[in-house]
């Protein structure tokens, strides 16, 4: 049985209104370790773990234990996309919390230019999108490959990727992953 540490993280700091900054700061941590926690790029130790949860303030056992309710809501209006990307990529999830669900499904949309870096990324499961409009530049190993409206891909996300913009409008796209990644 594995335990999502990650999104059982984000719930609990979310549930206590804490910023991930905030929580770094008391953990004695960077945000980016937090941020790397949640989004379950890394495994703390259970030492790390301790002094992270120490700053919430949730014991070892309590935070195994704990099991927030699965969201119910199934409906969500634009307006209630949540938005967690930055600068010129935006990622609007449908659903605040994703603890207890195997599904993100996200808005993206990538203005002229953007790129999700130099450094492909590399994560666990799999991930497919649909191009609404503009186009997308999608690298996945050394096949690349330039996607206008209506095309798509869908690869296992373990297999080093890149996302670019190109050309002068903003490219939109509906992605889902599965496991969530951000």
């Amino acid at each position: 049985m594995s335990v999502d540490i990650g999104n059982r993280l984000r719930h609990l700091r979310l549930a206590r209104n804490l910023s991930q900054r905030e929580l770094a700061k008391r953990a004695g941590v960077t945000n980016s370790t937090i941020s790397l926690i949640e989004s379950n790029s890394a495994n703390p130790s259970v030492g790390a773990l301790k002094r992270i949860l120490d700053g919430i303030p949730i014991g070892l056992a309590e935070f195994f234990a704990f099991e927030p309710e699965t969201p119910k809501k199934a409906f969500y209006a634009a307006e209630e996309l949540v938005e967690i990307g930055k600068g010129p990529i935006s990622y609007r999830q449908i659903g605040e919390n994703l603890f207890g669900r195997s599904l993100q499904i996200l808005k993206e949309c990538y203005q002229p230019g953007a790129d999700t870096g130099k450094v492909p990324l590399v994560h666990e499961g799999e991930e497919g999108g649909i191009v609404l409009s503009g186009r997308l530049e999608v690298t996945v190993d050394d096949e690349r490959r330039v996607l206008g409206p209506g095309d798509a891909y869908y690869f296992e996300s373990r297999r080093p990727h890149r996302f670019r913009c190109v050309g002068p409008v903003p490219c939109e796209v509906i992605s889902a992953c599965t496991p969530p990644s951000f």
